[in-house]
This record gives structure tokens, C-alpha cells and sequence, in this order.
């Protein structure tokens, strides 16, 4: 009888792939959460996108949310894969528990500090705080908070003390050109321990 039931049933894996390469025939990107993303590719019809990519999460306030956007732009144009609520989070989702995952999940934290940022209460000083815990969860060698500045501010004591950061606003090509290599290098490192 069991066996009667897995030829009358179709394939999981097969349907699966047969909504995906639909979907994205239609223009549509097919995101599969711990694989990968499906995209529209003009060449080959279907790019995909492994979840390999160190994944990034970006912190940011409101007030600078057009300067996190373009990071979110440049660290996904640079293979990596950035988390930014904006561009993450679905109608109807839990915000605040999505946040905490995402940043449990994520391979690396990014800050952007900024005069509002500093000044602010609220959402972005708590997210700093999570990847804080987070950090001290890795191994000691592991580096996960890579602090960026988006305009001339004094980055907290606390941050300053233990983390090398980057500026954007001198040069935001050439800042994140450094921000991205640090990441892709910090990763290599721990991959090479496996």
C-alpha cells in the first residue's frame, strides 16, 4: 500500500522546482530560505544565488534609511547577502522577532552611525546590543562587528574602544570596497577552519 501512495503522489522536489523556474519566468524572484535566491537571468533564463554568501545585517535609523539602502545595493552587488528590514521584512511579520533571528543568523553586523544614530533611543541602540551578546557567543578570534560611519560622528566609547570602523562619507566607494574586503577576508578564515 505504501508504495501505491508514493507513485500516485508527485515528486515534492519536482513541483517544487516547477513553481520556482514558473515564477521566475514571470519575472518574479524566488527567494528559499537556507538555499538560496532565484532570479530572472537575460543570458541563461534563471540565475541563482546560494545562501553561501556571508549573510549581512544592517543597522541603521530611520532618518539615514536612503544611505542604508544604497549599502544593502553595494554589498549584495558585491556577492554578499545584506539584511536590511526594509528589503526583508514581510507584511503581517513580527518585526521585533524577525529582527533577533536575523541577527542571530547573520555571519556579520554592520552599524551606521551617524549623528541621529547616536542620538536616538529605541530600535537601533538594542540591535547594537543583540549583536553585542551575539559577538561573545563566537569564537574568540571570529570578528563580527564591523562598525561604518555615514557622516563625521563620534562613534560610542564602547564601540570605539573594541572595533575598527570605516567611513562612507569621505569616500563611499573606497569605504565600502574596505568594508567588503574585510568581510569576504573574515570569512575566508573561518571557512578555512572547517
Amino acid at each position: 500500500m505504501r508504495r501505491r501512495k508514493e507513485t500516485q503522489m508527485p515528486d515534492v522536489a519536482e513541483l517544487l522546482a516547477s513553481v520556482v523556474r514558473q515564477c521566475v519566468q514571470d519575472g518574479h524572484r524566488v527567494s528559499l530560505d537556507g538555499l538560496g535566491t532565484f532570479g530572472p537571468d537575460q543570458r541563461s533564463g534563471l540565475h541563482f544565488i546560494a545562501e553561501s554568501a556571508p549573510r549581512v545585517f544592517i543597522a541603521y535609523v530611520v532618518e539615514d534609511v536612503d544611505k542604508a539602502q544604497r549599502l544593502y545595493t553595494d554589498l549584495r552587488l558585491a556577492g554578499l547577502n545584506p539584511w536590511l528590514d526594509r528589503r526583508k521584512l514581510l507584511p503581517g511579520q513580527n518585526w521585533r522577532l524577525a529582527i533577533r533571528r536575523a541577527i542571530a543568523k547573520a555571519d556579520f553586523f554592520v552599524p551606521c552611525f551617524s549623528a541621529q544614530a547616536i542620538a536616538k533611543r529605541g530600535q537601533f541602540p538594542q540591535e547594537l546590543r543583540i549583536a553585542l551578546r551575539t559577538g561573545e557567543r563566537m569564537p574568540l578570534d571570529d570578528s563580527f562587528i564591523f562598525p561604518v560611519r555615514f557622516e563625521d560622528c563620534v562613534v560610542p566609547a564602547r564601540i570605539q574602544s573594541t572595533f575598527q570602523y570605516v567611513d562612507l562619507f569621505t569616500d563611499w566607494k573606497g569605504g565600502v570596497d574596505q568594508l567588503v574586503h574585510s568581510i569576504w577576508s573574515e570569512f575566508g578564515v573561518r571557512l578555512s577552519r572547517y
